[in-house]
């Protein structure tokens, strides 16, 4: 009776140690959790920050401009509009497209410094700017678009835009790379002068081809 006395009463003690040991425990694991939370809600914060960077002063394009005719260096690649001309419709095959406004079809020339690129469709800027993207109705296949800019070695083709006369005076166009999923801190692009004024709109639009086809090289 004594000697299970005695035990009863050593062991309720070393449970009670053993609570305490784990007490111990739960409170640095519990200090550890607090460290590893702040250390996620501060690169949380940093992500943030970075994020508005980059979608605000980062996401900002480096531009360089020039006119038409003009070989415009924007490092990773240079870019030429050679020409343009207007037309009321183009034939791409056994199909002719027709618009209530004008195509105007640009010509230009493109080579890369360091490796091959593709450049994305363009974007024409009014002198209000207003923006105009390249016309879906034509095949992208069939613009300079679809072919490798090559280090040291040009390449031509054509971009095809659908817009209204009106757009034509102070018309600029915007030749880029195409958007990556990571947007990267200033890009280059390569903004071009037709060097259209009032006049010279109202003469290129009082005047456009009857069909333009894709054919024509």
């Amino acid at each position: 009776m004594t000697t299970t006395e005695r035990r009863s009463a050593v062991a309720p003690g070393r449970r009670g140690g053993g609570g305490r040991r784990a007490g111990r425990r739960q409170g640095t694991g519990a200090r550890l959790l607090g460290v590893l939370v702040g250390l996620v809600l501060v690169a949380g914060a940093v992500g943030v920050q970075t994020l508005h960077m980059t979608e605000g002063e980062e996401a900002d394009p480096l531009t360089y401009t020039g006119a038409k005719g003009e070989a415009v260096d924007a490092r990773r690649f240079t870019v030429r509009l050679d020409s343009f001309t207007a037309a009321k419709s183009i034939q791409t095959g056994d199909s002719t497209l027709g618009t209530d406004n004008l195509f105007l079809i640009v010509t230009a020339s493109a080579k890369s410094s360091r490796k091959p690129y593709h450049l994305a469709q363009p974007v024409l800027v009014t002198a209000d700017g207003k923006r105009f993207s390249a016309t879906d109705r034509v095949s992208s296949m069939l613009t300079l678009a679809n072919t490798w800019v090559q280090p040291d070695i040009w390449v031509s083709g054509r971009f095809f835009f659908e817009v209204p006369p009106s757009a034509l005076p102070g018309a600029k166009v915007l030749f880029r790379l195409p958007q990556q999923v990571l947007v990267e801190a200033y890009q280059p692009e390569v903004e071009v002068d037709l060097g259209l004024d009032e006049e010279g709109a109202r003469k290129l639009a009082a005047s456009p081809q009857d069909v333009y086809s894709t054919d024509k090289k």
